[in-house]
């Protein structure tokens, strides 16, 4: 699954998420213990999209944080963009994420015309993508100047004291979940190996400032296992 390369694992990547979908928010509760939407706040709270403003979350899935962006500001235009089209249907069945607008996005081909949004989000999307440098690259360019990309996705665990304990989650506890819940253990065995096989937190950000996203930083959650990485489009000189 993880070796697949190119169009073929993004093929792979959609069906997968297509299959899980009706699943896939309540899986990231009990995977994470809750602590998910207390991250995507904190993510939104980052991202700092002023009032009245407008939001691109790319990878929106069934909506999660361009819905709790609404929430904490209902003058907000709230784009959801992603290439999974079964997600995003799952999302519109929610009568409280009506005012989210749904877009077919590809990361890799945003939609949408320079300096378009004031934020731009993305909630484990990034270890997804098939090129992470044309990805950074299509979120600069859509974001206005000023304006900061935040994402939140899992990093390759460190091996600490705490590994054992960590890889059986990743590998014993998930998969089983997958099965027993979501009825897909293939799909939650994707999610280990993706995650040992992406890049590190330093390596993602480095990748954002290669793409031209100044002031980044990034801070590690879950014991290491997950991180938000955030950034800004402009000059150094802009307060962070």
């Amino acid at each position: 699954m993880t070796r697949l390369t190119g169009a073929e694992r993004a093929a792979y990547v959609q069906s997968m998420f297509a299959r899980i979908a009706g699943k896939y928010d309540l899986m990231n509760r009990l995977m994470t213990g809750g602590q998910d939407i207390r991250w995507r706040k904190i993510l939104l709270q980052v991202a700092a999209a002023p009032r009245g403003g407008s939001l691109l979350d790319l990878g929106t899935g069934t909506g999660d944080i361009a819905a709790q962006a609404l929430q904490n500001d209902p003058t907000l235009t709230s784009v959801g963009g992603d290439f999974t089209l079964e997600m995003m249907r799952v999302g519109k069945a929610d009568s409280t994420r009506r005012a989210i607008r749904f877009a077919g996005t590809d990361a890799l081909n945003l939609p949408f015309p320079e300096d378009t949004f004031d934020a731009v989000t993305s909630g484990y999307l990034m270890r997804n993508v098939i090129d992470v440098r044309r990805a950074w690259a299509e979120q600069y360019r859509v974001l206005k100047p000023g304006g900061r990309v935040v994402c939140l996705d899992t990093t390759p665990p460190p091996k600490n004291l705490l590994w054992p304990f960590i890889h059986f989650h990743l590998h014993v506890v998930i998969p089983m979940l997958g099965r027993l819940i979501a009825g897909n253990s293939e799909a939650y065995t994707y999610l280990p190996d993706s995650t040992e096989n992406f890049l590190p937190a330093e390596g993602l950000a480095g990748r954002m400032a290669e793409a031209g996203f100044k002031n980044v930083q990034f801070q590690r959650l879950m014991f290491g296992t997950m991180a938000i990485h955030w950034g800004r489009k402009g000059s150094t000189d802009l307060a962070d």
